[in-house]
C-alpha cells in the first residue's frame, strides 16, 4: 500500500479503513482519508488521490455502515445496485453523465456489494462526485423548487422499472393504518403514564383513523401503482451543482423500496413547506406555507410529466396531508412509550414534535380545497 495518511480517532479505526481501502482495490492510488460530510447514521469518509501536481483530490466515498438502523444490508445493497445501473443507462439515453447524475457505486475485489471487516463492520464504496454540494435547509424558494424538480426527474428516469423488484427493506414503512394501530397500543398501555399530557393530541389523530387508510386503499385497489420511491425526500439528499446551482443528483439511497409517489412528494411538503423547525416549541411561528407546496408542486410535476397518471396527480395533497398525520402520529407514539426510537434533547421533545406536524395537518385540512387545484390547475 502506498504512503497513506488516514485520519481516524484510534488505531483501531485506522486499520478498519485500511483493510476497506484494500478491500475496495484503492491501495495503489489513494494518498489520504479523511471523515467527511454531515450524517447521522453512517460514518463516512473521502479517499484522496494525487494528480500531477500533488493535489490531493477526493476520488471515492468509503461508508461504515449502521447496521443497527440497516438490518437487511444485503437487501438494502441489492436494491441500490439495482436501481443506480438502472439510472445509468437512461441517463446515457438522456444524453447526461451518469458519473455525476447518479450514484457510482464499487463491487469489492472478489465481485460484492460491500466489504465485511473482522470486526464484523461492514463498508461500502463509490464514486466522489465533484464540483456539487448539499444544503442542509431551504434558504431560497429557488432551491425548493429544484429539489421539486430533482424528485420528479428521479420518478420518470424509474417509470419503466418493476418497483415489485426491489426488497421492501423496511415493511410496511408509509402502512400510516399500521402507524395508527402502533399508536393506540402506545395509548393503551401508557407505560410511561404521560397520556394525561397529551390529550387533545390523542383525540386529534383518533379522529382521523380513516383518513390513514386512503392511500393505501387506493393502492390495494390498483387505482395508484407501485413506484420506485426514495422514502427520504429532504432538501439534503440531493446534490446541486456548484456552478448552475440546480439540482444534480439524488443520494441516501438506503430507503430505497417500492411505494407511493404521494408518499415521496408529501415528505417533502412535510419538510419544506412549513414555516418553523420540525420542534419548534412556539406553535404560533409552524404554519403550512400554501406557496411553498405551489412551488413545490410547479416543479415536481413539470420534471415527472407525463409519467404521473391522473390519479397519482389526485393523490399528492393526500400525501402531503398523510405523510404529515403520519409523523405526528409516529412522534406521539414514541413519545408515550418512553422516546424509544427518536433521539430527544428533552423529556417533552417528542410531543413538541408531535404537536407542529398536527398544527401543519389542521392547516392542511383548512386550505385542501386550494392544494387540490394547485395540482390540477
Amino acid at each position: 500500500m502506498n504512503s497513506l495518511h488516514i485520519s481516524a480517532n484510534t488505531m483501531e479505526e485506522k486499520r478498519q479503513i485500511e483493510a476497506a481501502v484494500y478491500a475496495f482495490g484503492l491501495e495503489d492510488t489513494c494518498t489520504k482519508v479523511e471523515e467527511f460530510g454531515k450524517g447521522h447514521i453512517n460514518r463516512t469518509y473521502a479517499v484522496s488521490v494525487s494528480d500531477d501536481r500533488g493535489t490531493e483530490i477526493p476520488r471515492f466515498i468509503l461508508q461504515n455502515i449502521n447496521t443497527e438502523v440497516f438490518e437487511n444490508l444485503d437487501q438494502v445493497m441489492d436494491n441500490i445496485f439495482q436501481v443506480t445501473e438502472y439510472l445509468r443507462e437512461q441517463i446515457l439515453k438522456e444524453g447526461g453523465d451518469p458519473d455525476r447524475e447518479t450514484l457510482s457505486y464499487i463491487r469489492t475485489k472478489s465481485g460484492d456489494l460491500y466489504f465485511t471487516d473482522e470486526k464484523g463492520q461492514p463498508w461500502r464504496c463509490l464514486k466522489f462526485i465533484a464540483n456539487s454540494v448539499c444544503y442542509q435547509r431551504v434558504e431560497r424558494e429557488e432551491q425548493f423548487y429544484q429539489s421539486a424538480k430533482s424528485f420528479g426527474h428521479f420518478l420518470r428516469q424509474l417509470e419503466g422499472y418493476p418497483a415489485e423488484r426491489l426488497y421492501e427493506t423496511i415493511p410496511r414503512f408509509h402502512d400510516t393504518k399500521k402507524r395508527f394501530d402502533d399508536f393506540l397500543k402506545a395509548v393503551d398501555l401508557d407505560k410511561m403514564g404521560r397520556a394525561s399530557l397529551c390529550q387533545d393530541e390523542i383525540a386529534f389523530i383518533m379522529a382521523r383513523e380513516e383518513d390513514c387508510s386512503v392511500l393505501k386503499r387506493q393502492l390495494e385497489e390498483k387505482i395508484l401503482p407501485l413506484r420506485v420511491t426514495h422514502n427520504d425526500t429532504k432538501l439534503n439528499n440531493i446534490l446541486f451543482d456548484k456552478d448552475t446551482d440546480k439540482g444534480l443528483c439524488i443520494i441516501d439511497l438506503d430507503t430505497m423500496m417500492p411505494g407511493l409517489a404521494a408518499h415521496d412528494f408529501g415528505d417533502s411538503i412535510r419538510f419544506g413547506a412549513s414555516t418553523g423547525a420540525e420542534d419548534e416549541p412556539d406553535l404560533e411561528q409552524v404554519h403550512f406555507d400554501l406557496h411553498l407546496y405551489e412551488v413545490y408542486a410547479k416543479g415536481y410535476l413539470e420534471a415527472a410529466g407525463k409519467v404521473l397518471t391522473k390519479e397519482e396527480i389526485m393523490s399528492l395533497p393526500w400525501g402531503a396531508r398523510l405523510m404529515t398525520l403520519e409523523s405526528g402520529i409516529r412522534f406521539l407514539t414514541d413519545y408515550l412509550n418512553g422516546d424509544v426510537y427518536f433521539k430527544t434533547a428533552y423529556p417533552e421533545h417528542n410531543l413538541v414534535r408531535a404537536r407542529t406536524q398536527l398544527k401543519l395537518v389542521a392547516e392542511m385540512e383548512a386550505q385542501f380545497e386550494a392544494m387540490k387545484q394547485v395540482v390540477t390547475q
